[in-house]
């Protein structure tokens, strides 16, 4: 059984993933994997010379990722043209992930499930939600960004009411880590379940 598990930034995802991790089973998140692919000397970094050349790299040869994301927040020509790099490698790494798993179910996690419309690539969805207020403060307090650059990207971002629309479950993290981990902890029985029923 494969899990999307998807929230908005500062939602908790990551510390979602890191319960279920906890309860021995497997995770992958899709940023690290559009993280790593550009890596210099890998694939998606030779993609990404051929296609941008050298404007994006600083002084080590490296993808200047500041740069780059300041770009494509103003330019959906270059977004398109990195998501076309990037999508493809990210999509084989979860593909080769979900084939080596060994726990009883995986969880991939994603953030913009609603907003490319891959819900269906998953057998449940899993929302990991919270107040805006909350995502920006412990946004702020993780990224060190500007409140106005938070409050872009959650603009920029599904919302809440059009993630919970193709959720299975929902945990609404608004509260400690202790309540959150009894949330995951409730529904790690309920998959489990599940899958004892077929």
């Amino acid at each position: 059984m494969i899990i999307g598990l998807t929230g908005g930034i500062g939602s908790g995802k990551s510390a979602a993933a890191a319960i279920f991790k906890d309860l021995g089973i497997d995770s992958i998140d899709a940023d690290d994997l559009a993280r790593d692919s550009l890596k210099i000397n890998s694939k998606g970094y030779e993609l990404f010379i051929n296609e941008f050349g050298e404007k994006y790299l600083d002084e080590n040869k490296e993808i200047n990722r500041e740069l780059l994301r300041r770009d494509i927040f103003n330019d959906p020509v270059t977004k398109l043209k990195l998501e076309n790099i990037i999508h493809p490698l990210v999509r084989s790494g979860i593909k080769a992930f979900i084939n080596t798993s060994k726990s009883d179910y995986c969880i991939i996690v994603v953030p913009l499930i609603y907003e490319t419309g891959s819900s269906k690539l998953y057998d449940r969805i899993l929302v990991i939600d919270c107040d805006v207020d909350i995502q920006i403060e412990r946004t702020f307090k993780r990224d060190n960004q500007n409140k106005s650059e938070i409050e872009n990207i959650i603009n920029k971002q599904a919302t809440r009411e059009e993630r919970i629309s193709i959720a299975d479950e929902v945990i609404l993290n608004n509260g400690s880590t202790e309540h959150l981990k009894n949330s995951i902890l409730n529904i790690h029985k309920k998959y489990m379940e599940i899958l004892k029923n077929g």
